[in-house]
């Protein structure tokens, strides 16, 4: 699957693989060179331990480097009265009676936990390019769906601090 980034989504993972590979990589290096140096490596603790930090740093490089490779950017700002990227919205959701909050973000920062909802999820799907006061089905999958109400709009001009999530 293609991620869908943001410009700013691209920089700032392109400074993670440049802090990895600069500052990172040299650290791991040392530290399993020094475990090294403590003797028998088949009962070092310390050397498994720093060749397991090594390689997950370098598989994250190559994780951050694929997904940049095979990116989609998408635009960070829509139409001033309806939703898009880094939107806060309101929702009344009729079902439950109540309303919710989220923030609609690419899916390498969606956290459904944290009110951060991906474009990718059928919350953020539905939603996009909507304006406040309309009512949009959310289709969760074939059999089951809900109605909410928009109940505001706020816009935000940049992803402010937002961390690009690890898998």
């Amino acid at each position: 699957m293609r991620e869908r980034l943001t410009k700013n989504d691209v920089e700032k993972i392109q400074a993670e693989i440049e802090h990895r590979k600069l500052v990172e990589r040299k650290e791991l290096i040392e530290a399993v060179k020094e475990a090294r140096s403590h003797g028998d490596l088949s009962e070092n603790f310390e050397y498994h331990a720093a060749k397991k930090a090594k390689n997950q740093n370098e598989s994250r490089i190559r994780y951050l480097e694929r997904m940049l490779k095979t990116a989609e950017i998408v635009e960070d700002h829509s139409k001033e009265d309806e939703i898009g990227l880094n939107n806060t919205v309101e929702l009344y959701c009729e079902d439950d009676d109540e309303v919710e909050t989220y923030r609609i973000v690419t899916s390498v920062r969606g956290s459904s936990l944290n009110g951060l909802v991906s474009i990718e999820s059928p919350i953020g799907k539905a939603l996009l390019g909507h304006k406040e006061g309309e009512r949009v089905y959310i289709k969760v999958n074939d059999d089951f769906g809900y109605y909410v109400v928009i109940r505001k709009v706020i816009k935000t001009e940049s992803e402010e601090d937002d961390q690009i999530r690890s898998f």
